[in-house]
């Protein structure tokens, strides 16, 4: 709502006011509709504008803008239980998404699946033990994003920000002694969990995504194992060029253009071109960790980061 958009319906109230008592025609009432219709359509194309070249910087309002035109909530409603009776109340919905969510998860290896994987033991060198710098510590929380959400513990990103110089020290002190001993802080443990709906019926739970929000720090704990594991695997050449998904510089779209790529070819070239899809159901939920270690460990990863 710029100046010259609330003068201008200002006028509109003013004429409206005018031709109810006679002072104003119906002509020039419709002209200064027209003109703050006009008005407003502007300011409308130059607000969505605005948002979508300044989405890097000013995501909160973007994501803002967004939901204020989605028609229905997202909220949660009625839910079939394992009897097929429609539960209403927030406190059995919940019980119902948790049960559900829990029995998806794989926490233990089938009875294929080693429990100790096989593991080098040039792998285990305590001077390939690394530790968590302070600067890498600074730099991550000076560069937090503000408008992220504040997480199950309510620091605000903001204060944690400001007070990066601050607390660099002794969080990389407890950074460093959970990658040692591989315990995670309880209160990083603590998520606030969201149901999103995917597709199908509403009423089954099997329909729901678990979204967590966890905590600030947490987070840039996570981030640093990531680089760790991510800065080994690309020496080591784990990675194959085909892999795209979960690449930095690469996306779906990277992904889309070589397969094209590739498939025109050979439909060029008049040869037979078959394409099959898998879709792994709820693939991130169902890796067993016993297998995923044990292949972190083939490529060489120290005991600590291959815990």
């Amino acid at each position: 709502m710029s100046k010259e958009l609330l003068a201008e319906l200002r006028c509109k109230r003013k004429v409206y006011r005018m031709r109810k008592v006679g002072q104003a025609t119906w002509e020039e009432y419709r002209n200064v509709v027209r003109a703050c219709r006009e008005a407003m359509r502007k300011a409308k194309v130059h607000l969505t504008l605005s948002l979508a070249r300044d989405v890097k910087n000013n995501k909160k309002g973007y994501f803002k803008y967004i939901s204020s035109k989605w028609k229905t909530m997202d909220n949660v409603g009625p839910l079939l239980n394992e009897v097929g009776v429609l539960v209403m109340e927030d406190t059995e919905k919940t019980e119902l998404l948790n049960t559900f969510f829990a029995s998806v998860f794989r926490a233990k290896a089938g009875p294929h699946e080693s429990q100790a994987p096989e593991v080098r033991e040039e792998a285990h060198r305590e001077e390939d033990l690394r530790l968590v710098e302070e600067d890498y510590v600074r730099d991550n929380f000076s560069n937090l994003d503000t408008h992220k959400s504040t997480g199950p513990n309510g620091m605000h990103p903001r204060v944690l920000r400001e007070l990066a110089d601050v607390i660099a020290e002794p969080l990389s002190i407890i950074f460093e002694s959970s990658w040692r001993t591989g315990e995670v802080p309880e209160d990083w443990r603590k998520v606030n969990i969201t149901p999103v709906f995917k597709k199908g019926k509403k009423e089954h739970p099997e329909n729901y995504r678990p979204v967590s929000l966890t905590s600030i720090p947490g987070k840039v704990m996570e981030q640093l194992t990531l680089d760790v594991i991510i800065k080994e695997v690309e020496e080591k050449k784990v990675i194959r060029s085909s892999q795209h998904g979960f690449t930095k510089g690469k996306s779906c779209l990277t992904n889309l253009i070589a397969f094209c790529g590739g498939m025109t070819g050979w439909v060029d070239e008049e040869r037979a071109v078959d394409v099959i899809y898998l879709d792994f159901s709820k693939a991130f939920d169902t890796v067993s960790h016993n297998i995923l270690l044990g292949k972190l460990r083939k490529c060489r990863l120290d005991k600590w980061t291959g815990r």
